[in-house]
């Protein structure tokens, strides 16, 4: 393709012909309502299903928790048979202030960002994409980033109506649930942390939790 003919193909791609002024205003119109991304096609009906099933490919627990009253209860069955700590850290999430922790009489919670020694961290998580299996967790002082990365077990409240297709879809329950920014930071997780960067053997917790369970909130 001779310079001439490819610098009309750019020309051509950015409509270089029109107006400056009405290329502005397709620009903006983008800007207000953005175009749709491409997504891989065959993501069927049933979401959870394909989610639960990259989650367990990945090595994370699920549990499936039919009500919030239930997550106190379900939290500290796990961390029990696991011989863990009954001890666990947590943001101010109107859904943790909301729930009966009584009910788990002898699991301790605390509550702000995660400090060096905490063996669990809870957090909530916006979406899950079915297409990776992939968890979207918004930075707040509802749920601190610090919650995923620095405990050993890192426990996720999922509801199973927030799981999608893909990750554009996941970015849009996060703008709705901000109501249109993007939080401070976006976290993505897939699975609990592991690294075969030495020599190719996988080491599990190298920056990050060693164990990720998911409570998958009204699958019932």
């Amino acid at each position: 393709m001779s310079r001439e003919r490819l610098l009309g193909s750019v020309r051509r791609g950015l409509d270089a012909h029109s107006s400056g002024a009405a290329r502005r205003r397709t620009a903006e119109a983008r800007l207000v309502e953005a175009l749709p991304h491409p997504r891989p096609a065959g993501a069927g009906d049933d979401l959870v299903q394909p989610f639960k099933d990259r989650q367990r490919a990945l090595g994370v627990e699920l549990i499936d928790v039919d009500a919030p009253s239930d997550i106190p209860a379900a939290v500290a069955a796990y961390l029990r048979r696991l011989a863990l700590p009954a001890r666990l850290r947590c943001g101010g999430d109107p859904l943790w202030t909301a729930l009966p922790w009584d009910r788990a009489p002898s699991l301790v919670v605390d509550r702000g960002p995660a400090h060096d020694g905490d063996s669990a961290g809870l957090s909530r998580a916006v979406a899950g994409v079915a297409e990776t299996g992939t968890l979207a967790l918004a930075s707040g002082s509802d749920n601190p980033v610090t919650l995923a990365f620095l405990p050993d077990t890192h426990l996720v409240v999922l509801q199973a109506a927030a799981i999608v297709a893909h990750y554009e879809d996941a970015l849009v329950l996060v703008k709705a649930e901000t109501g249109g920014p993007m939080p401070r930071t976006l976290n993505l997780v897939t699975g609990a942390s592991r690294t075969g960067d030495i020599g190719g053997k996988i080491v599990v917790g190298a920056h990050g939790p060693r164990r990720l369970a998911i409570f998958l909130l009204g699958n019932g």
